[in-house]
């Protein structure tokens, strides 16, 4: 047996339990990990709280994220006691997830820990600074150096915002930090932003043109937020956009892009290859050291998930919230 947070659904609403489980509930799979350390991410606290169509099949253990060890596999590339990372791939959604002592997954989702993180470690990066640092690296494929101006990140004090701020500051970049709670500036300062601003330059509709402000953009927030981000960008710069917290919507205008020669990137992180999620694994291992990620880490345990879902929704939580399923 093993504990999980199981969601079911009931006339259409969401449930959600602390359970206990038994090895033969486990989904198909060649790989049954024991899971060490979970997260919890926006995107879990929706499936949670069934405040977004997340989850997919019913019912589902959430979480888009684990570490563990591999206790038994059918499938010759992992062996008992590797040690591993999963990171979107339908977790959550389609597929049993992280927030639970065991998972059985597909062989082809895992990758091996890199060694400069520890299981909990690498759960203070995971899906978030998974996908920071697949922004990253599109602005550095658009061309995007250090020194060329000013990057703003949106949503900064988030999980995203965090690794993005600290991973930027790292490679050289001169970054601007971009947040609703302006008691996190040193936090953000410390992370390596060169300044704050307020969210609300942000929010609210603007011009479809604006002064060039921005060499490149990383946004976790969409809607008003990035259409003006968008409009502020100067040109030929790129805008990589990764999250919806003010909304889906984007009221923007075709202005920066065909006058000022500005590319939107989209950045998707649940089924990228294998091959670009070490490249980026990597990046973060060389520039976000472990003893960076604790200053934007706190910890629960599972039994504290289901309650802990409405405070991280309404923008209660700095950083990472990392997951010890075994309390």
């Amino acid at each position: 047996m093993f504990k999980a947070v199981l969601l079911t659904q009931e006339d259409r609403q969401t449930r959600a339990a602390l359970v206990d489980l038994d090895d033969a509930q486990l989904p198909e799979g060649e790989v049954t990990v024991k899971v060490e350390y979970s997260t919890l991410n926006y995107k879990d606290a929706l499936a949670v709280t069934g405040r977004g169509a997340i989850v997919r099949a019913w019912p589902m253990v959430p979480g888009i994220d684990l570490a563990g060890t591999v206790e038994a596999s059918t499938d010759a590339a992992w062996r008992a006691g590797d040690p591993v990372v999963v990171t979107g791939w339908g977790l959550g959604e389609t597929h049993w997830g992280g927030l639970a002592q065991k998972a059985r997954l597909k062989a082809g989702w895992l990758l091996r820990r890199p060694a400069a993180y520890t299981a909990r470690q690498s759960m203070a990066i995971a899906t978030a600074g998974f996908t920071a640092a697949l922004c990253v690296m599109a602005l550095q494929r658009h061309g995007l150096q250090p020194g060329d101006g000013e990057v703003l990140v949106t949503g900064a004090a988030g999980g995203v915002g965090s690794v993005a701020v600290a991973l930027l500051g790292s490679l050289g970049y001169t970054v601007v930090a971009s947040t609703g709670r302006p008691q996190e500036a040193d936090y953000l300062r410390s992370l390596g932003a060169a300044r704050c601003v307020d969210r609300q330059e942000f929010t609210q509709p603007g011009k479809p043109l604006q002064s060039e402000r921005w060499a490149g953009v990383i946004d976790t927030v969409g809607s008003h937020t990035l259409a003006n981000a968008c409009a502020a960008t100067r040109w030929n710069g790129a805008v990589a956009a990764c999250g919806l917290a003010q909304g889906a919507d984007f009221p923007g205008t075709v202005m920066p892009f065909i006058l000022r020669g500005v590319t939107l990137y989209g950045i998707n992180s649940v089924f990228t290859d294998n091959d670009t999620r070490r490249k980026a694994w990597d990046l973060l291992a060389q520039h976000v050291p472990a003893q960076r990620l604790e200053a934007m880490t706190s910890e629960i345990g599972l039994s504290e998930v289901i309650g802990y879902c409405p405070k991280l929704l309404a923008g209660q939580v700095r950083g990472r919230t990392v997951v010890d399923v075994w309390r």
